[in-house]
Parts: structure tokens; sequence; C-alpha cells
């Protein structure tokens, strides 16, 4: 089984994930620029973080065999804060980096005016560097958040297609469904999204524009659940395809729009694997 991850933060977790990822058949995954759980009070900060994903991640991940990319924004939260405008002068030479593959986390966290006016241009941006788009919906007034999103997306003129909603649920997923968006859902041990409720999701919606990801940040999560929900798939009768097509080939797909997915180095991997496999009488 592989399992491409579209939407972890590995900045919060620690060596021994990526070693347990990898053994799960985890081996590439996609980083988003997100809060890091305190506010930051300069652009700078953000230089040093983006750095860090665009280069120290990568490399820390190949040790253990998962391919890793980034999306590269100023997120919801921090919109908000004066101090944190400047980055979105800092966006353009990032949005240029080979291992950048979308524009996110943008969207919304409290609905302000702020959160708009940085969502709309961050979405411009997209549309500029001609890069998919990674939305955050809130936390909060979920329904609401995920109607205001739709409605950014389609005054942007970006194309929905190369738009990625995430942190949906059995609430917000037929309004996305009916966008033309790709929908996302992000498992967790005890709030969003379970591997037995998103199996049900899939059951009704099918498996179409959907991408499910453990996002797994510095509060309880679980880098693993990606897995949990391949084998929940597969205990409730989905096939081994359907597996691959919402665990590999959906996520490929979407941010292959990028033009910058590089999976070689894990294709090769998985190739050598399955020749000896064969060779030694294996399935």
């Amino acid at each position: 089984m592989r399992i491409f991850d579209p939407h972890i933060h590995m900045t919060s977790r620690t060596t021994d994930d990526y070693e347990r990822m990898a053994a799960a058949g985890i081996i590439a995954i996609v980083e988003p620029a997100f809060w890091l759980g305190q506010p930051r009070t300069s652009a700078g900060s953000f230089t040093d973080y983006f750095d860090s994903l665009v280069g120290w991640e990568p490399f820390r991940a190949s040790q253990f065999g998962v391919r890793h990319h980034a999306t590269i924004a100023l997120n919801p939260k921090e919109a908000n804060d004066p101090r944190c405008r400047e980055v979105l002068d800092l966006l353009p030479r990032y949005l240029e980096k080979d291992g950048v593959v979308a524009v996110g986390e943008v969207g919304y966290d409290s609905m302000t005016p702020e959160e708009d006016e940085v969502f709309a241009a961050q979405l411009a941006l997209a549309v500029e560097h001609e890069l998919p788009a990674l939305v955050h919906t809130p936390h909060r007034d979920k329904a609401r958040g995920t109607e205001r999103t739709l409605a950014v997306v389609a005054e942007s003129g970006i194309d929905p297609g190369h738009v990625v909603v995430d942190h949906l649920n059995e609430v917000t997923v037929g309004l996305v469904r009916d966008s033309g968006c790709w929908l996302a859902f992000s498992i967790y041990p005890d709030t969003k999204m379970s591997p037995p409720r998103m199996v049900k999701i899939l059951q009704e919606y099918g498996l179409e524009r959907m991408l499910v990801n453990s996002a797994a940040d510095w509060g309880r999560s679980d880098p693993l659940l990606t897995r949990a929900t391949a084998d929940a798939m597969l205990a409730a009768g989905f096939s081994d395809d359907d597996v691959d097509r919402v665990l590999w080939r959906n996520p490929v797909e979407f941010y292959g729009q990028s033009g910058r997915l590089d999976l070689s180095d894990v294709e090769q991997k998985e190739a050598t694997f399955a020749g000896n496999s064969i060779l030694r009488g294996g399935s």
C-alpha cells in the first residue's frame, strides 16, 4: 500500500513519526505553512519558517524515504495581525521554489475583514504563479464559513479545479461537492473526522476529487490516521484500487497541477521493491 498525505504539519512531529509513517506506507507528503501556536511578531519569523519548509524539512523526511513538498502562505489566523502583513510581500520569492506545490493554507479562521483581504490577495498570487490553492475552512460556524469561502473562490477567477477546500465534514461536504473544487478531510483522534465517518462519506459521495489527510499538528493528533482510513476502507468493502485512488492518485493529480510534484525517487523505490518481491515469489 502506498499513501500520500496531502496535508500534514511535520514541523510539529518527531523523526520517530517519519519512521513510523514510512513503515505504514506513507511515503509522500505535503506540508502546508500554518500557525505555530504562538503569535509571530515580524516577517522575519516567517522567513526562517519558510526556509525550513523548503530546506530542512525535505532533508529530514528524505532520511526515512519520505518525499516532502510544501505549500506556502500567510495563514488565516495571523492574517489578522498587522505586524504580519509584510509576509505577503515575501511570498512571491517562495512561490517560485521547486518544492512548493500550492499556495496555502489560506482562507478563514474568524472570518474578519482582514482575513477577507488576505485570502483574496493570496488567491490572486495562486493565479499569477499558476499554482493550486489549499484553503482552510474555519473551525467555528463552519457552514457559513464554507459558503463564504466558496464565494471568495468564485470571485477570484481561479479555476475551482485548482482549489482544495479542507477540514470538511458531513455538514459542508455537499456545499463543496457542487462547486467544482476538490474536497479534503482531516482525520483526528478526537475532533474533526474519524476513519469510520470518512468511510461513510466516501460511500455516499464517491471517490472523485476526495483527499484524506492527518494534518497532525501540535495538538492531539496522529500521523498514521491516513493508513487507518485506508484500512477502514478495505474493511468496509472498498477495493485496493479504490484505496490507491483516494490515498495516492487523487493527491498526485491535485498537486501535480503545479508542475512541480517530483515523486521519481519514491516511485523508483516502489518499482524496485515490487521487482524484488516477484523474484522472491511474493505477491
